[in-house]
């Protein structure tokens, strides 16, 4: 059943101040942008992977339910989080994956083209790493990165989680994909 802007904020506000059965009544009023965020991750993984879109987005209401509420100012926040979430739920996959191969058929995921790197695989845990040192340069960046890869979301929408204009995360982004760029290259 469709709810409106202010329901959804409304659930996610009650969330935030420790309704536990908020996010119960939340989950299924945004379960399909979930499996869209959780589809978008694993479109591109190799084609034997294990992990499917429901799995991985039970997974994510999982680690939600073992959190603590949070503040929440609409639902582009709330995607966010959820997209933070899957990023580390995959990585976690990926590593364990990885040590049951020793190494060998590394968990892959193909960088959006939107990240203009070339069009190859590129390992889950080699983007990771990538990140983490794109965070320890510019969190934001590495932010912007998280909530346009792993999460979808447009340079406007984006632009309300991070309370930055459009404009200026425009030159974030280039910057951000330049970085990664030379990062997934070594």
């Amino acid at each position: 059943m469709p709810v409106s802007s202010a329901e959804l904020t409304g659930l996610l506000l009650a969330w935030g101040q420790g309704d536990s059965d908020a996010l119960d009544r939340l989950m299924p009023v945004v379960h399909q942008e979930l499996r869209r965020i959780a589809h978008r991750c694993l479109q591109r993984e190799r084609a034997n992977h294990t992990i499917q879109s429901t799995a991985l987005v039970h997974e994510a209401y999982l680690r939600l339910l073992k959190q603590r509420p949070r503040h929440f100012e609409d639902q582009n926040h709330f995607i966010a989080l959820a997209a933070q979430l899957m990023r580390y739920i995959l990585v976690d996959y990926a590593r364990n994956h990885g040590a049951l191969k020793r190494g060998a058929g590394a968990f892959k995921l193909a960088l959006d083209d939107r990240l203009a790197l070339p069009e190859k695989q590129l390992d889950l845990l080699a983007l990771d790493d990538a990140l983490k040192s794109l965070q320890e340069v510019d969190v934001q960046q590495s932010r912007l990165v998280e909530l346009r890869f792993f999460g979808g979301l447009s340079i406007d929408e984006a632009s309300d989680v991070l309370g930055v204009s459009p404009a200026t995360l425009k030159r974030q982004w280039a910057t951000a994909k330049a970085y990664l760029y030379r990062q997934m290259r070594h």
